[in-house]
Formats: C-alpha cells, sequence, structure tokens
C-alpha cells in the first residue's frame, strides 16, 4: 500500500473511531421546566378534578386550540394575554389549575397568579394529559347541520 493510501486509510478509520466513541445524541424532550408553579402529572389533575367545588380550570388558549385539542369538561377561557386585565373574574377561594397545549403558558400564567395571590394547584397541558393517560379532556364536536328546508319548499316565501 502507498504510503499516502495508508495514511488516508488511518484517518478514515479514526474519523470512524471518534463517530462510534460520541455518545448517541439525545431524544428531544419536552421544554424545559422553568416555572416555580408546580407541572401536574395526568394522576394529579385527576385528584384535582375530583373535587370540583375547590377548584377552577383556567383554560388560557385561543379558542382555536380549544377546538383542535379539546379542554376539559368545565372552565374558563382567559387567553393568556388578557390574563392580567381579567384577574378580577378570577375567585380567590378556589385553587386554579392552569391549562394549555403543553403547560409552557399555564405555568406562567400560574405564576403571575400566584404572585397576584391566587391559589395555584398547578399546570397542566390538555395535550400532555391525554398522552399520559388521561380521560377527562373533552373534544369539541361541531353541530350537526340543521336540516335542510324540504327539497321544492321555497325557503324566501317563509321569511317574514
Amino acid at each position: 500500500m502507498k504510503p499516502l493510501h495508508a495514511l488516508a486509510l488511518a484517518t478514515l478509520l479514526g474519523l470512524s473511531t471518534l463517530a462510534h466513541a460520541q455518545p448517541p445524541a439525545a431524544a428531544p424532550t419536552a421544554a424545559e421546566w422553568k416555572y416555580k408553579t408546580q407541572r401536574l402529572k395526568a394522576a394529579e389533575v385527576d385528584a384535582l378534578l375530583a373535587q370540583p367545588d375547590k377548584l377552577l380550570v383556567l383554560d388560557l388558549r385561543r379558542p382555536d386550540e380549544l377546538i383542535k385539542y379539546g379542554s376539559f369538561p368545565v372552565f374558563l377561557n382567559i387567553q393568556n394575554r388578557d390574563l392580567e386585565k381579567h384577574l378580577a373574574y378570577l375567585p380567590r377561594d378556589r385553587a386554579i389549575l392552569t391549562v394549555s397545549n403543553h403547560a409552557q403558558r399555564a405555568g406562567r400564567a400560574g405564576d403571575l397568579l400566584a404572585e397576584k395571590g391566587y391559589k395555584v394547584a398547578g399546570a397542566t397541558g390538555s395535550e400532555d394529559y391525554e398522552q399520559e393517560g388521561g380521560k377527562a379532556v373533552a373534544h369539541i364536536q361541531p353541530p350537526q347541520p340543521r336540516a335542510q328546508a324540504a327539497e321544492g319548499t321555497n325557503v324566501a316565501a317563509r321569511l317574514p
């Protein structure tokens, strides 16, 4: 083998060994939790939902997200950007569960509410909750279209 080829082969083998020696890339994980509000697991959310007289579920998502991803059976919806303007609507005698898709907005809102003196039970993401096996998320079903006027009926004739 020529010296140049031997050097190239040794270099390639060395690079191959280095590539195999490196640890595999870490699998992507959920966004790092940076909030003081506790991020709740599905079982913890279910325990809170079992006592509805002590809980307010505050969903911080836009209406299109509520339709697409669903939410808990009974909730108050205040979009995250409007939360500070509507604090007066929130009860101070109930624990508040904040909800978003993956709990990031919910965590931020939970911290804000806690700073303002509200009792915050924790934050959850409705998608995360369902992925953990939670069953309480209700998915909004669009209403069935109204029955159309019978064929041949003049709709305009029925208008006042």
